[in-house]
């Protein structure tokens, strides 16, 4: 037994090996505010060892200068000034006092006050434009034990990201995506705002193949949505250039790790904009047209609406309901879609049979008139960090239309619940050969170019005719002959829709009462 514990602890990898080093140092630190701390390290850690490569090569070039910084902006690698680097930071982070000068005014800070210092600098250094704005500067809070920083300074010391084999296997990029999950994982319901499971994006991205365009992601979190786009198109040989990026986000903080996350990877974010009105109340790209949207917008938020949306030109299909915004997601996503783009949607399962506020006529239109649905897959519980809502995959393709659809009269339903496997007792996710049967089943009946058959229990081919016997409910449990009945009736989300009512019925009632009060004020009494 001790020899097989020996060789589980000597594959464990080097991403989960540093984040419990990390996770050691933690203290009484809470996750959320931990996660800037690391992840600014890391990505400082990053920048300087990618500056220092290049500088060392500089110093061997005849006519060149490793201190001039239009050498670093040519070759897409951030300046990193001398009092940033990791070498300097490394030296300094046992001193009591640092001196520095910030506006001007000559100071002493510790190395937490250093920290943020130099993350000014960084930003503030000519060529470094993209980073302007996103780097975190919480390393001076009081809550934050120096020995915690230094410990946290010596793990990351140890990483080689200066080596080829460091930089050909994107060595940072992996150990920065781990720790973000884990770090998603600590938060729960948090920290599901602001990152998607792996898997979940993995089985999108395998499903609509982003290889060429543009991707766009309406709420895209901490950018995962994008690194697995182009991760895709790299382990498919073609070209990181042929995709470029789009996105919106309207948390700050949120926006600023995805803008980190991308930069790590060298990716351009220049089109992933921020604003705290988000895509409805302020669509940063109005006239743009993509070829993919991957979406994971957050379910079911009912504090959307405004008046302004009333008659927004993306309502084609039908006004969304003011208390949920899940249509409205869905119709903006179509409405971004070139005329042959492509959409994956994560949503709660409620938008699958909803009828009330008109949701229900707005999916038949979908459907009947817009012949939108290509695909709806059924996803287990336990995948998401934030909720235990049933959670399906919706799958938009404008090109139905055209005579190069193989099923544009049917919809392919697939139920995936008995897929995936546990990773802790909370939460599960699916391995690569669950993503693979799911997305190689849909490719084949897209396409026509494999053999697609339906199979009992997993997945169904349903006309349209079919789906409107079924009055245009689309629980794929209904289509691919369960068993059994559960699918029809899912406790967890009857109780979250009669709470929801039983809520929304108390707020009116409320609201009654305040107009009746209102009223007898005045009342004039004689």
């Amino acid at each position: 037994m001790a020899k097989a514990k020996k060789t589980t602890e000597s594959q464990e990898s080097l991403e989960s090996q540093l984040f419990k080093a990390a996770d050691k140092l933690r203290n009484n630190i809470g996750a959320d505010e931990y996660k800037h701390v690391v992840l600014g390290l890391i990505f400082l850690k990053h920048i300087s060892d990618q500056f220092v490569v290049l500088h060392a090569r500089l110093e061997t070039e005849e006519f060149s200068n490793p201190e001039d910084p239009d050498e670093y902006l040519a070759e897409n690698i951030f300046f990193v000034p001398e009092e940033a680097r990791w070498s300097v930071i490394q030296t300094r982070a046992r001193e009591d006092r640092i001196a520095i000068v910030e506006n001007g005014t000559a100071l002493e800070v510790n190395i937490g006050g250093y920290l943020d210092y130099v993350m000014d600098v960084i930003e503030n250094q000519v060529g470094n434009d993209s980073l302007k704005g996103i780097l975190p500067k919480v390393f001076g809070r009081n809550n934050l034990p120096i020995q915690t920083l230094t410990g946290l300074i010596d793990l990351i010391s140890g990483l080689n990201l200066q080596s080829a084999e460091a930089q050909s296997k994107d060595l940072l990029g992996r150990i920065y995506e781990y720790f973000l999950g884990q770090f998603a994982s600590s938060e729960g319901k948090r920290g599901g705002q602001f990152y998607t499971p792996q898997s979940i994006v993995g089985l999108l991205v395998e499903m609509l193949e982003p290889y060429k365009g543009r991707v766009y992601d309406p709420c895209c979190g901490s950018g995962g949505m994008f690194v697995m786009s182009e991760k895709f198109v790299e382990s498919h040989q073609g070209r990181i250039g042929d995709i470029a990026i789009y996105g919106q986000e309207s948390n700050h903080t949120t926006w600023r790790l995805c803008k980190m996350n991308l930069a790590i990877r060298g990716i351009d974010s220049s089109q992933v904009r921020w604003n705290a009105e988000g895509s409805f109340l302020n669509n940063a790209h109005p006239d743009v047209r993509m070829d993919y949207i991957l979406a994971n917008p957050p379910f079911n938020i009912s504090d959307w609406w405004n008046a302004s949306l009333e008659a927004d030109a993306r309502w084609v299909y039908g006004t969304p309901a003011p208390g949920n915004a899940n249509f409205g997601w869905l119709q903006h996503i179509a409405y971004h879609l070139k005329p042959t783009g492509l959409a994956g949607v994560v949503l709660a399962k409620g938008s699958l049979t909803g009828k009330s506020s008109g949701e229900g006529e707005i999916r038949r239109r979908m459907i009947a008139e817009g012949n939108l649905i290509d695909c709806i897959v059924n996803l287990p519980g336990k995948l998401f960090f934030n909720t235990q809502i049933p959670a399906a995959l919706w799958f938009i393709n404008k090109n139905r239309q055209q005579g190069n659809h193989a099923r544009k009269g049917e919809i392919l339903f697939i139920d995936a619940r008995h897929l995936g496997h546990l990773i802790n007792r909370r939460n599960l996710e699916f391995n690569p050969e669950d993503i693979q049967k799911i997305a190689q089943t849909y490719h084949a009946w897209r396409t026509g170019e494999g053999e697609y058959e339906d199979i009992k229990g997993f997945c169904s081919s349903a006309s349209l005719e079919r789906v409107a016997e079924m009055d245009y409910v689309l629980t794929p449990g209904r289509y691919v002959g369960l068993q059994d009945e559960e699918d029809d009736f899912d406790f967890a989300e009857r109780f979250a829709a009669l709470k929801a009512e039983f809520e929304s019925q108390l707020a009116e009632e409320a609201s009654l009462n305040q107009a009746i009060l209102e009223n007898l004020a005045r009342v004039q009494v004689p």
